[in-house]
């Protein structure tokens, strides 16, 4: 149900604690847990894992604890890579949980007690978190929540909510609001069909979204909103069991403009599409993937599992943008509907998890049973045909520590790459905290680069780069267009990303 990736390249994965029995048994000596609060277990031993984390490296797991129930919660890393997850249902609604991993760090755990107090100052199910340029998050929204607050408590201080009177509208629930920061430092939220620009900082009263590329030194940002179905569809398939095609279309906005209400652009996708993914590729690309082609999102409410993801190119001309991927061959796909998930991992595949669009896990007699498994998306700039133009990075190492930088400062990458003449860009991406539908904190820029013919890695005596060595030096960004944290960043030539390494700017 929520997946983030962090720094040492392991995803942590959770679901709902309320549901009864995982697949996954706690081993042998590990703690059981016991919380009365639980509406499955009342007190009653728990010894399955609702929580995992995944090392990609090496394609296994390992279980790890949650207490209180993380149903529909949120998150955001903080600028030290700690995972910070907020939220959820019942006894987790007001909780805030740790999850701090070092790089190589083995026993790193959710930092939750029985005995830890509510820390939020409101019940947060389907809250967005959106991390700002302080490296503290806003927390906005949640069922029945027109309103707001910090994390961690600064300013205002701790046990207060900041009305929002935007998210006041009859007909809204406030669940999942997009929210994206803007280049000047101030937000835009999206809210079933009408969004706002907000300035957080003043405290004014007033389907699937993200923040497109941001240029070098950006001064313009774009926001892209594709998918989801008519309002009409909720009642058609509560009341009548029938279920309308989702919406093909996609709305894209430069927020930036002085009238941006004005400058809406509508696109078609190639198919309808509910409860999909956008993930920003590190070319600068959006990989449209998951969903259902009808329904609305919610327990068992969609009928046709949407199989053929789709690739958004934002630099290309209106009308030649979408170009849709080779499905999964016939029998091996997975539906993956409500409830699954989808984050960007480091060697450019983007990891596919979960599923589950009913009450209960039902992993039989079910058109769409519940989906634990994970696999992975290769986009085609991954091909082996595209070999003879992929940059590989030599220092910083692919395997080394996280590069810490500041703002402002320039980094030196050096890299090799076949072809003569490269065309190079230099890419960062945040990874997101993926949920229903929204990557949230998922952001990618484009940096301030020169590219030089190099025969040696810069600052390392003897150390030669091969005949088709290039020295990159790279301009970090502000913080308003990056916030503080860990980033993967990519060589990217042409459309052809290198594997990336990771920074922390700060």
């Amino acid at each position: 149900m929520h997946m983030q990736l962090l720094h040492n390249d392991r995803v942590i994965l959770f679901d709902r604690t309320n549901f009864g029995p995982s697949n996954l048994t706690f081993p042998p000596g590990h703690p059981c847990r016991r919380n009365p609060r639980d509406q499955w277990f009342r007190g009653g031993a728990g010894c399955t894992a609702h929580s995992v984390e995944y090392d990609v490296a090496s394609n296994t797991f390992r279980v790890l604890s949650i207490f209180t129930d993380t149903w529909c919660s949120s998150g955001y890393v903080a600028p030290d890579g700690t995972l910070v997850q907020t939220g959820g249902w019942g006894d987790g609604t007001r909780k805030v949980r740790l999850m701090p991993c070092a790089p190589g760090g083995l026993a790193c755990d959710w930092s939750e007690k029985p005995t830890d107090p509510d820390v939020l100052a409101a019940d947060r199910w389907y809250a967005t978190n959106q991390k700002l340029p302080d490296g503290s998050a806003i927390i906005v929204g949640g069922l029945g929540q027109p309103n707001y607050e910090f994390h961690p408590k600064a300013d205002p201080p701790s046990g207060t909510t900041l009305p929002l009177q935007f998210l006041s509208g009859d007909n809204s629930m406030y669940l999942y609001p997009f929210v994206h920061l803007n280049v000047d430092g101030n937000l835009f939220i999206f809210e079933n069909n009408h969004a706002i620009l907000f300035d957080y900082k003043n405290n004014p009263n007033a389907g699937s979204s993200m923040l497109l590329p941001l240029k070098p030194n950006a001064t313009e940002a774009e926001v892209l909103i594709c998918g989801g179905a008519p309002a009409s569809s909720n009642s058609a398939v509560n009341d009548n069991r029938q279920f309308p095609p989702a919406l093909r279309t996609c709305g894209r906005i430069r927020i930036t403009d002085p009238e941006p209400a004005a400058a809406w652009v509508v696109e078609d996708m190639p198919s309808p599409r509910v409860m999909g993914d956008m993930i920003l590729l590190p070319n600068g690309e959006v990989l449209i993937i998951n969903g259902a082609m009808d329904g609305v999102a919610g327990w068992d409410s969609a009928d046709t599992f949407n199989p053929t993801p789709v690739v958004y190119r934002p630099d290309r001309p209106l009308g030649d943008r979408f170009e849709e991927q080779a499905p999964a061959a016939a029998g091996t796909s997975r539906p993956r509907m409500y409830h699954a998930s989808a984050v960007l991992l480091r060697d450019g595949r983007v990891l596919l998890g979960g599923s589950n669009p009913h009450e209960r896990y039902v992993f039989s007699d079910a058109k769409f049973p519940t989906v634990l498994s994970l696999e992975a998306f290769s986009p085609d700039y991954l091909d082996a045909f595209n070999d003879d133009r992929r940059p590989s990075i030599v220092d910083p190492s692919l395997t080394g520590a996280p590069v810490s930088v500041s703002y402002g400062d320039q980094l030196v990458v050096a890299f090799s790459v076949p072809v003569r003449d490269p065309e190079v860009s230099v890419t960062m991406v945040a990874p997101s905290f993926t949920t229903h539908s929204f990557a949230q904190n998922q952001r990618l820029l484009f940096l301030e680069v020169q590219v030089n013919k190099a025969l040696q890695v810069p600052g390392i005596s003897g150390a030669m780069l091969p005949a088709d060595g290039y020295v990159a030096t790279v301009t970090m960004p502000t913080k308003v267009s990056a916030p503080p944290g860990y980033y993967m960043l990519f060589v990217v030539n042409g459309r052809i990303p290198s594997q990336g390494i990771w920074v922390r700017i700060q």
